[in-house]
């Protein structure tokens, strides 16, 4: 099976990260190669791979922004939630994992992860069924950084969700409820899981009840909520923060 990447910014990143096989580069003619090009050229004749110039119409007929290039590469390979742990372990650090509801717009997927890998969570799980992928789109709108991630396909969510809790994870769940504490009240320092639920209708109510704790994002604007990616990168952050302060916690 051969999935095809498109973009600059993707196909550097998995040619960097090292994880997929790379079938074929395709480059448009008239790109010169310098700059990014000409790294993506170099790293691809480390992994015995050669750019072949193709015209650009052939690239347009893909309907994707690909910014002149794309790569026929092996599918993604996804992890499990114990390599996520044993990364932590290795780095000395507490668990911070991103849990992903039923998520299915790449876009917010996409940001997401770029969020998630910019401050070093450990891994993503996403569930298998009824939710987005790491898909092309997704790998793009993400400017590749997922593929630095691990990002674990689970067949069901709160049980991967119960499991980590007896791991000595706490799982706090994102959600605008009356009952959700402000996030900036709260220690993250400590394992934990993040879970973001989908676009519109939140978290399901099963996932939302094995959670540990609900978290929200005080407004005094005239919206009363932001959007999955958004909200959820804004926690991320707030996570990261209290743990450069307090790294050995």
């Amino acid at each position: 099976m051969v999935e095809l990447l498109y973009g600059r910014h993707p196909v550097r990143e998995s040619l960097l990260a090292g994880r997929r096989t790379f079938h074929r580069l395709l480059l448009a003619r008239g790109v010169e190669e310098q700059g990014i090009i000409a790294e993506i050229a170099a790293l691809s004749r480390k992994v015995g791979t050669t750019l072949q110039r193709v015209p650009r119409e052939e690239l347009d007929r893909l309907g994707v922004s690909h910014q002149g290039l794309a790569a026929e590469v092996s599918p993604y390979l996804y992890a499990d939630s114990q390599e996520m742990l044993s990364l932590a372990e290795e780095r000395h650090e507490a668990p911070l994992l991103l849990l992903l509801d039923l998520l299915q717009d790449p876009q917010n997927v996409g940001t997401l992860l770029r969020t998630a890998e910019a401050v070093g969570v450990h891994g993503v799980i996403l569930q298998e069924r009824r939710a987005v992928g790491i898909t092309p789109a997704v790998v793009s709108s993400s400017a590749g950084a997922v593929e630095h991630l691990l990002v674990a396909q689970v067949t069901n969510l709160v049980q991967t969700m119960k499991s980590l809790r007896q791991k000595g994870l706490w799982l706090a769940g994102l959600e605008n409820l009356p009952e959700a504490q402000p996030y900036d009240e709260v220690d993250l320092n400590v394992p934990l899981g993040v879970v973001i639920g989908s676009e519109g209708k939140g978290m399901r109510r099963l996932v939302r009840e094995t959670c540990d704790l609900l978290l929200r994002l005080p407004m005094r604007g005239r919206i009363n909520s932001l959007n999955a990616s958004t909200a959820g990168s804004i926690l991320l952050y707030a996570a990261w923060r209290q743990r450069s302060k307090f790294p050995h916690r």
